[in-house]
Parts: structure tokens; C-alpha cells; sequence
């Protein structure tokens, strides 16, 4: 039996307002979704330690450097973008829910056809967008010139990249978890490999890195867009319908993605000023702290498949406007986030330093570390709550109060950031945890009130 009929499905109906407001949660759907989120996330995560790998076999701190700043740089350009399948996803399993499938073919053809604007005038701003980044992100030197040959040649995946978005957020709406899964896994392994193919065979330098990205990314879009296609034959019939692509239909849908996007890019400015300020203290603590990122983006996104969960059963409860449910979902998500966040943390403190020797470029790279790699421990617990809460918000479509309290631990992030410099690489580090749990709390104080109004 399939996860849609047996969990907390769109196939199920209801006769009653009792059955519908008593609806029991089903600990399994939250497993089934955040399980595989994470197997692909982590697939993800391999990407920029794979990089980071491979290009540190070059035994040179400004190269490692450079992968870094331009794996930032597309973080900025690209991951600001990922409300493309953040908002996909939340209105998808909402009008799964409520409208039915037409609804969630005409949710994705508007992701597509922004996704496609998007790309476009990324493209078109490349010659002013790319000096300007590498700027702000503080490379010099040969970081610099290394960090643009990268640069130049993944810019071009901008297209791919837009339109993937929108295609895996439809998809996770729908709980197609392990064909996500499948295509994720699959996507990163063909990144590494033609990434270690042009980088240690064909000694194509950091250039090869980027080309590995570039082929990945349209070899992913092909076949995940197959995918979709031979899944919805009834997405020819919405594709036909002219309104779905009107104003009055892309309104609301810009809404919810324009209160992501700029969210989104407070996150991006605050994880800029960390690799600029790194920058600042010399090519070793920027290599170093890079390693830390990577280690930190390997944890958020593995941690993060349980933002999956809630953006998908949080958003199905609302479309049936299950309170009970929606706050029973909101618990039994956190609590197993929590478990896993310490899972991670003891890892960590198991096998941080041989791991973070192995990237290391560098002795100084290594040494500096392995200095602050008690951090990798604390972070988990830091930010697991709030990837929670980013996907309650986002399934209950309560995405201005989620802008709103990223500004403000962005503005504490700030505050921490001005009164610990003389702290060293220990202030910036601070600094980062302490903006991870301010976001949390201000969720987890708004939560009751939102609550409140959604189901009045």
C-alpha cells in the first residue's frame, strides 16, 4: 500500500468534523519523509566536501581557499533561490489536501516559469553580479583568480539549477521521497566523479570542479524532468490552461516566495560576512573555517530532513484545517529532531579531528581546525529547532513571520559578531550559534499566537 493512502495522505477523507479535528498522526510518514530528505541531503552535503576534498589533494591553501569563496558565492546566487522549492513544497502538500492534484500541476508550472525568469536575469547581470560577489566575499590574490575560473564556469548551470528547484519541491510535496532520494544520489556521485576525473586525472586544475558541477546539474534536470513529466499526464491538460499563469494566479504564490526570498538572502548575507571576516584573518583561517562550513552544512542538511517533514505534514493538517494534528505534528517532529542532533554531536565528538586532518591542506589549516572543532558539537543542538520550525512556517504558509524573525537574529548575529571580534576565530564561531538559536526561540515564541489565527 502506498505512503499516500496509509499515511496522512491526500486520499483520505473524512465524514465528520470530529474524525477531521481528532486526526491521529502518523509516526511513520514523519520517518518515511525525513528519512530519505536526509539520505539526499547528506547526498548533497558531498558535493562541497567532495570539492573541498579534491582540490585539497593540490596541497594549497589559496586553491582550497577558493573553493570555499566560490561555493559561497553560489550559495548567495543559487541557494537564495531555494524557495523555489521550499514554497513549492508547502503549497503543493496544502493544495494536495484541499484542490487535488490539478492544483499541485498548476503550482508547479509557476514555479517553473519563475524559476525560468530568474535564471534569465541571472544571466544577464553575470558581468556586474560576479565581480561584485567575489568582492564582498573578500578574495584577493590568488584566491581571487582562482575563485573566478570556478565562478565562470558554473554561473552557466544558473538555468538548471532554477528549474530543478522548482521540479524537487513538487515532488517532495507529493512524499516521491525515494525517487528524490534516487536522483540526488545519482546527481552527486556524477558531480564527484567527473569531478575527481578532471581535477586528479586530467589536471584541469579548479576549472575541473566547476565543469563537474556544470554537466551534473543538466544531466539532473533531464531526468528529473522525465520523471515528472511521465508521472502527470494530466500536466499537459493544466499546461493548456492559460489562467494558471495570470496574475491573479501567480500572486499568490509570489507572496509566499517573496517573504522566502528575502528571507533567504538575510541567511545568505549573514553566511557571507562569516567568510568574509574569515577572509580577513589570512588564507589559512578562511581554508580552515571552510572545512568547519562544510562540516556545518553537512550537519544542517542532514538535520534538515526533518524541515521536509514538517513543510509536507504541517501543510497537508492545514489544508484540512486539523488543528490537533497540526500541533501533534509540531512535537513529535521536534522531539526526533532533537535525538538525531545529539546522534550527530557525539559523532562529532568521535571523529572530528581525523576527519578534519584529512581536508586540511595545510598544517596550519589543521591546526586551526582542529582548535575550534569543539563547535561541530554545539551547532547541531543550535540549529536542529529552527530547521524545524523553517518547516512549520513554510507548510503553514507563515512565511512573513518567518522573514521577520530571521531580521532579527540576523541583527543579533550582527551585535555578536561587532562585540566578540577581539575573540578571534572563537567570537566569529560564537557568533554563528548564538544566530542560529535566536532564530529558534523567536519561532518557538510566535508559534502559540500563529497557531491561534491560522485555526480561528
Amino acid at each position: 500500500m502506498s505512503l499516500f493512502k496509509r499515511g496522512v495522505g491526500r486520499e483520505m477523507t473524512t465524514t465528520s468534523s470530529s474524525s477531521r479535528f481528532n486526526f491521529p498522526i502518523d509516526r511513520d510518514a514523519i520517518w518515511a519523509i525525513a528519512l530519505p530528505a536526509m539520505l539526499t541531503n547528506v547526498a548533497t552535503a558531498l558535493i562541497g566536501i567532495g570539492d573541498m576534498w579534491i582540490v585539497g589533494r593540490l596541497e594549497d591553501a589559496a586553491t582550497q581557499g577558493a573553493v570555499d569563496v566560490g561555493a559561497r558565492l553560489f550559495a548567495m546566487l543559487f541557494t537564495v533561490m531555494n524557495f523555489l522549492k521550499t514554497g513549492t513544497t508547502g503549497l503543493v502538500a496544502q493544495s494536495g489536501t484541499r484542490e487535488g492534484v490539478a492544483a499541485q500541476h498548476a503550482t508547479l508550472l509557476r514555479g517553473l516559469a519563475i524559476g525560468l525568469g530568474i535564471a534569465a536575469l541571472l544571466l544577464i547581470a553575470k558581468p556586474v553580479f560576479l565581480p561584485v560577489l567575489l568582492s564582498v566575499l573578500g578574495a584577493q590574490g590568488d584566491v581571487l583568480g582562482a575563485a573566478q575560473t570556478y565562478a565562470e564556469i558554473r554561473y552557466w548551470s544558473a538555468p538548471g539549477v532554477m528549474l530543478n528547484l522548482a521540479l524537487i519541491g513538487y515532488m517532495v510535496g507529493r512524499r516521491q521521497m525515494k525517487a528524490v532520494l534516487l536522483f540526488e544520489v545519482g546527481y552527486n556521485a556524477l558531480n564527484v566523479g567527473l569531478g575527481l576525473w578532471f581535477v586528479l586525472v586530467m589536471d584541469f586544475g579548479i576549472a575541473g570542479v566547476g565543469w563537474s558541477s556544470f554537466i551534473a546539474e543538466y544531466a539532473k534536470l533531464l531526468v528529473v524532468g522525465l520523471f515528472v513529466w511521465r508521472g502527470a499526464p494530466g500536466l499537459v491538460n493544466t499546461l493548456r490552461t492559460t489562467a494558471v499563469l495570470r496574475w491573479a494566479s501567480l500572486k499568490p504564490f509570489l507572496s509566499v516566495n517573496r517573504d522566502l526570498f528575502l528571507r533567504t538572502v538575510i541567511l545568505m548575507i549573514a553566511l557571507a560576512a562569516l567568510t568574509r571576516l574569515s577572509a580577513e584573518r589570512g588564507p589559512a583561517v578562511l581554508a580552515a573555517n571552510g572545512i568547519l562550513y562544510q562540516m556545518f552544512v553537512f550537519t544542517a542538511l542532514l538535520l534538515d530532513g526533518f524541515e521536509n517533514a514538517a513543510q509536507v505534514l504541517n501543510g497537508e493538517r492545514l489544508g484540512e484545517k486539523d488543528r490537533a494534528g497540526f500541533v501533534a505534528y509540531v512535537k513529535a517532529i521536534l522531539t526526533r529532531s532533537l535525538g538525531a542532533a545529539a546522534l550527530v554531536a557525539f559523532v562529532f565528538l568521535l571523529l572530528a579531528d581525523p576527519v578534519l586532518a584529512s581536508f586540511a591542506a595545510t598544517d596550519d589549516v589543521r591546526r586551526i581546525a582542529q582548535d575550534n572543532a569543539f563547535w561541530l558539537a554545539i551547532i547541531p543542538f543550535a540549529g536542529v529547532a529552527g530547521f524545524v520550525f523553517d518547516g512549520v512556517y513554510v507548510g503553514a504558509s507563515w512565511t512573513r513571520a518567518l522573514l521577520a524573525t530571521m531580521a532579527v537574529a540576523a541583527t543579533v548575529f550582527a551585535l555578536a559578531l561587532w562585540s566578540t571580534w577581539e575573540w578571534g576565530n572563537t567570537g566569529l564561531w560564537f557568533s554563528f550559534t548564538l544566530f542560529l538559536v535566536s532564530r529558534a526561540l523567536l519561532q518557538l515564541a510566535l508559534i502559540p499566537r500563529l497557531v491561534a489565527r491560522t485555526f480561528a
